[in-house]
């Protein structure tokens, strides 16, 4: 089977930030409170959805504890928790890894962030430069990774030092992987050398294209091999044109003044260079340049940071696009949409089908004549 003959892995969303149904409005606007929270872990797990990213910032709830809180409610579900490294020691975080690995019976996964904003980041106490940002999570993942591969570590480096560390409680998972995603020269090196999956916001299908052949050669560079996701949203319905207006819809409570504080906030905040380049898919805040390639729609990332990108289409359009990105290499896509719950249902029940993604087992049963089909119950032949 070829690589993009094979189902991909679909991920969904923790919206650990708050949900709802217009950006950019408190009309529908629904609170990150952990009994909503957990209603779109157990629909996503009900539905057959592979994991569930959880973001990192002063704006969300913190991913690692929402993570442990939702593993007992959650059967097959893998979280894939963000790590800011500076926040706390390695060992203090691996040693948080290894619990909640153990937690959720080994369905925990990592991903790290290195970057942000400048301001949240003095906040949290971190005040290093781009590029030092970087060097210091190398070092972070280098003690990290051989903490929980079982060793002793004795390390010092520029930015982290540590001796005698260990971990007396193991993860259940041999290896614990770690995702990481960045569009710098800086991230591109780090991913190479040291995570198990890179990760890219979605961009039209050339320009992830260079993306991954850039890592993907920096890390054979260095004899290793490196996966590849896609985080971006998704907008499915029935037809393109239903799609096109739930699209628009997200978007009609939405002010310019909205969009012009966002935007400066995006821009004079952050240094990320995969935030610069998901301004500049829609040219700073044009509401007529959203539609930057065939069904991929930059609207979100009008007021959004981060992942400002989604596909737009009926089933057949969009698995066809996912299946552009799954020819470059990527394995895994990370989804989500507004609002969480609802969108959950709407990818899986039409989206899933199309891509070769089945529902976990479940058992069946009948319906009467006229509820949702027609012939589920035999009428009983009489004996002659």
């Amino acid at each position: 089977m070829s690589h993009a003959s094979k189902p991909l892995d679909l991920f969904w969303f923790i919206p650990v930030t708050g949900d709802g149904s217009y950006l950019g409005s408190e009309i529908g606007n629904r609170s990150a409170d952990f009994s909503y929270l957990k209603q779109i872990a157990q629909a996503a797990d009900r539905l057959g959805f592979k994991g569930a990213l959880i973001p990192v910032g002063s704006h969300c709830e913190d991913p690692w504890i929402v993570a442990a809180a939702l593993a007992p409610h959650t059967e097959r579900l893998r979280f894939l928790a963000a790590l800011r490294p500076g926040l706390a020691t390695p060992t203090h975080w691996a040693r948080q890894a290894a619990a909640i690995d153990r937690i959720s019976d080994g369905r925990f996964l990592v991903n790290l962030v290195a970057g942000g904003e400048a301001k949240e980041l003095a906040g949290d106490g971190i005040f290093l430069s781009h590029d030092e940002r970087y060097a210091h999570a190398a070092e972070f993942l280098t003690i990290f990774r051989r903490l929980l591969a079982g060793e002793t570590v004795d390390f010092e480096g520029r930015h982290q030092r540590v001796k005698g560390a260990r971990l007396l409680f193991p993860p259940v998972q041999k290896t614990l992987p770690v995702w990481f995603g960045g569009s710098s020269d800086a991230a591109h090196d780090l991913s190479a050398a040291q995570t198990d999956v890179y990760l890219t916001w979605g961009e039209p299908v050339e320009a992830v294209r260079a993306k991954l052949d850039d890592v993907r050669a920096r890390a054979r560079a260095r004899g290793r091999e490196v996966k590849f996701g896609l985080r971006m949203h998704l907008i499915v319905r029935e037809t393109e044109d239903e799609a096109w207006r739930v699209a628009n819809r997200l978007i009609s409570h939405l002010s310019d003044e909205a969009i012009a504080a966002a935007q400066r906030k995006l821009g004079a905040e952050s240094d990320s260079v995969g935030q610069q380049r998901m301004v500049a898919l829609h040219g700073g805040g044009s509401r007529d340049k959203l539609e930057i390639a065939p069904n991929l729609w930059a609207g979100i990332g009008l007021v959004r940071r981060g992942a400002g990108t989604a596909l737009v289409g009926d089933p057949k359009t969009v698995a066809a696009r996912l299946r552009e990105y799954q020819a470059l290499g990527v394995d895994t896509v990370i989804a989500s949409g507004y609002p969480h719950l609802e969108e959950a249902y709407k990818v899986a029940e039409l989206l899933f089908p199309e891509l070769g993604i089945a529902a976990p087992g479940r058992l069946s049963h009948g319906t009467a004549p006229g509820e949702f089909g027609v012939g589920a119950f035999r009428p009983a032949v009489a004996a002659e």
